[in-house]
């Protein structure tokens, strides 16, 4: 379920932090899915339960998760929307980095090209 990058500079907490976001997003977790205990995904994951803990708080504290004492965690009801709100709290970073790549010289033509390349999933232009 969850990948690791132990080479990554984006500590690992944050690592599981986006996945689990992007597992929500993608319907592959659900309201009311329980999580792995924090022990078993520290073990399945070769990681510090500290870490895991750190990720479920985080999500927690975003409105992602619900803990639940002695049951465990679980997808809270509200999950994708309180995503999908902060991504589309994002807009104005699309607008500046827009806004800096014309200055920088991008054409409308090659901004749009990027633009449909990552909202269609083509990695290769997406990586330039």
């Amino acid at each position: 379920m969850f990948q690791i990058d132990a080479l990554s500079r984006v500590p690992v907490y944050e690592q599981l932090v986006d996945q689990m976001e992007k597992l929500v997003l993608s319907g592959l977790l659900k309201a009311g899915d329980p999580m792995p205990s924090v022990r078993s995904l520290s073990l399945d994951l070769l990681i510090n339960p500290n870490t895991i803990q750190k990720a479920y708080s985080e999500l927690d504290r975003r409105g992602i998760l619900m803990s639940v004492p002695g049951k465990g965690c679980f997808v809270a009801e509200t999950a994708t929307e309180v995503i999908r709100k902060k991504i589309r709290d994002k807009s104005s970073d699309l607008i500046e980095l827009v806004k800096d790549m014309k200055l920088a010289g991008a054409e409308l033509e090659e901004l749009l090209a990027l633009v449909r390349s990552a909202y269609e999933g083509n990695k290769e232009v997406c990586e330039r």
